[in-house]
């Protein structure tokens, strides 16, 4: 689209409050004094939105992405000398991104998250002295997980499925806020979650505030593999993003190597962030799977070095992995 500041004429400065100040190109063109006194402004809601105000004569409008251009936003643009085919251009490139401005929307109206505090079943910490737990530790070195950076917990006491299972607890400000069992036998779900609430991010306690950049993955063995968070689907909600947000930091998805999981790309280049599908071998899946084949570092080398928010780049990193599929 159309970059306002650079089609307004003359110099510009920007205030404390966010204007983009100068001399406003209204004023004349509706019966009044020319503007010396750069009481014309443009303010952007969002890298795609502004809104134009004269504190000189009054007139004002906004632009929205993915809605046609108004007549108060042709007149402004006309008055700055751009011609009335390019701006019908401009108002049918706009309601192109209707799905943009619907998805948007979507997103911003989320309820503040509010996480209750839960309490895990009777259970017992992870020791690695322990001869009963020897098969946990075990299955997590050969997840490539590491028992000292992480809790987990283990029932090997309990009848049936249960003494069979690796409790992964669900933590939010430093309380525990639901959990998870990992089963270890063959049947299926391998997965069995409670008390998993609206909004939660698997892994977002463990992000450092230095850290600059947060990977964003599918699964919760994805996660604990690169010190990363999970999502536990294949999608983003709006309250997930929200929390995400607070994080203030580049986020970059890695979906897993599936039809399912590469349709996320999507929506996290929606949301603003960086997508990742480095060349791995085929028989990938997702990040543990990268972790267990060359190692943590390495792994999290290659997901930095092909993060891009080309959608060009990512539609056809997406076509070549599904076609191996």
């Amino acid at each position: 689209m159309f970059d306002i500041l650079s089609i307004i004429p003359g110099k510009k400065k920007t205030t404390m409050g966010g204007w983009h100040s100068f001399n406003a190109i209204c004023c004349d063109k509706r019966g009044h004094k020319n503007d010396r006194r750069m009481r014309g402004g443009i303010k952007f809601v969002d890298s795609n939105n502004w809104t134009y105000n004269c504190f000189n004569c009054g007139y004002s409008c906004h632009f929205e992405l993915g809605r046609s251009i108004t007549k108060r936003v042709k007149d402004l643009l006309i008055w700055s000398g751009i011609d009335e085919l390019q701006v019908q251009r401009w108002s049918l490139e706009s309601l192109q991104n209707k799905d943009l401005l619907d998805f948007t929307k979507k997103f911003k109206k989320v309820k503040p998250i509010n996480l209750q505090e839960k309490t895990l079943p009777d259970c017992e910490l992870i020791d690695i002295n322990n001869e009963k737990h020897k098969v946990f530790v075990d299955y997590l070195k050969k997840r490539s997980i590491d028992t000292n950076r992480n809790k987990f917990y283990v029932t090997p006491d309990d009848e049936g499925r249960n003494n069979n299972r690796v409790i992964i607890p669900f933590t939010y400000n430093n309380e525990i806020v639901g959990h998870t069992s990992r089963y270890l036998d063959d049947r299926k779900p391998k997965f069995i979650t409670e008390n998993q609430q609206i909004g939660y991010v698997f892994g977002y306690d463990c992000q450092k505030p230095e850290w600059q950049v947060c990977i964003l993955v599918e699964g919760i063995f994805d996660a604990l593999s690169i010190d990363g968070c999970a999502l536990t689907h294949n999608n983003i909600s709006p309250e997930q993003a929200q929390l995400l947000r607070q994080l203030n930091r580049q986020i970059i998805m890695v979906p897993d190597r599936d039809k399912p999981g590469l349709e996320i790309c999507d929506t996290a280049l929606n949301l603003g962030y960086s997508v990742s599908l480095p060349d791995w071998e085929n028989d990938i899946k997702d990040v543990n799977d990268a972790v267990i084949r060359y190692g943590k570092v390495p792994t999290l080398l290659s997901i930095l070095q092909n993060a891009t928010t080309s959608k060009i780049k990512i539609e056809m990193r997406r076509k070549q992995i599904v076609k191996g599929l």
